[in-house]
């Protein structure tokens, strides 16, 4: 079975955000590391290759600084790296996006394709299903726990009352969510494998993608303007002094707040 992981370069989700004059994120700005949401789906696909001897290879979009993210990703232990780097590329919307994972994808053969169900910088939740829909291929999203057998992949997908049991026939493309498994460490053999394992750099023209069809000129969404956070107002400081009137206090403050 040969399984592709899609993975994404994204600013750490504890560094400030920065809004370059393109009105898009500077990522150059902070640290960018590989999507934390990316680790469970990496796992996943971990997971299938020592059960299923499987072969997986990661893929990524995004500019040549990006290698050490792809990197990263084949220290867990995957087998080989497909990277899309073009200057056109950035910018580009979920759905400009999920064109050029397409295009990717069919230049590969595979049996599954394992995404996480977001990043955690645009938060979407789009691109999963726009790839799939893109292939005209079975899209099984939210996944919490994944199982293949021969050719049917079984996935209980996540929802807010609980969760549904549903099948599909290789090829597929399944979404996880972060309840899915618990991701493991890279070991020191790994991390010093993935530096030596094959890793393809292609560009839009490889692929056969036109410039016109991505990018943030090409987006559907437009950002016009944007302003910083506002700073968190000071808050309010109840004393006790034994007289019960700090209880009346508060009781009134939750009252206001509509907590009461």
């Amino acid at each position: 079975m040969k399984i592709i992981v899609p993975v994404k370069r994204t600013p750490d989700t504890a560094a400030e955000k920065v809004i370059g004059d393109d009105r898009t994120v500077d990522r150059d700005a902070g640290e960018s590391v590989l999507c934390p949401v990316n680790e469970f789906s990496i796992e996943e696909a971990v997971r299938l290759k020592e059960s299923q001897d499987a072969e997986v290879t990661v893929l990524l979009v995004g500019p040549e600084s990006a290698q050490s993210t792809v990197r990263k990703a084949l220290s867990y232990g995957l087998d080989g790296g497909l990277q899309v780097t073009d200057d056109a590329i950035a910018g580009s919307d979920a759905l400009g996006t999920a064109r050029v994972i397409a295009k990717a994808l069919e230049s590969r053969e595979w049996d599954l394709v394992i995404f996480g169900n977001q990043s955690t910088d645009a938060r979407t939740c789009l691109v999963p299903a726009a790839v799939a829909e893109l292939l005209g291929v079975p899209s099984l999203t939210y996944a919490r726990h994944l199982e293949v057998e021969g050719d049917t992949v079984t996935v209980h997908r996540e929802h807010e009352e609980g969760w549904d049991v549903v099948e599909a026939q290789l090829p597929a493309i399944v979404s996880v969510v972060e309840a899915i498994n618990e991701p493991r460490y890279p070991s020191f053999k790994g991390i010093m494998a993935a530096k030596s394992k094959p890793l393809d750099v292609v560009s839009l023209a490889d692929l056969g993608v036109s410039a016109d069809e991505v990018g943030a000129g090409n987006a559907a969404a437009t950002m016009y303007e944007f302003e910083p956070r506002p700073p968190k107002e000071a808050g309010t400081v109840v004393e006790d002094d034994g007289s019960g009137a700090a209880a009346a206090q508060l009781a009134d403050w939750m009252v206001d707040k509509k907590f009461a």
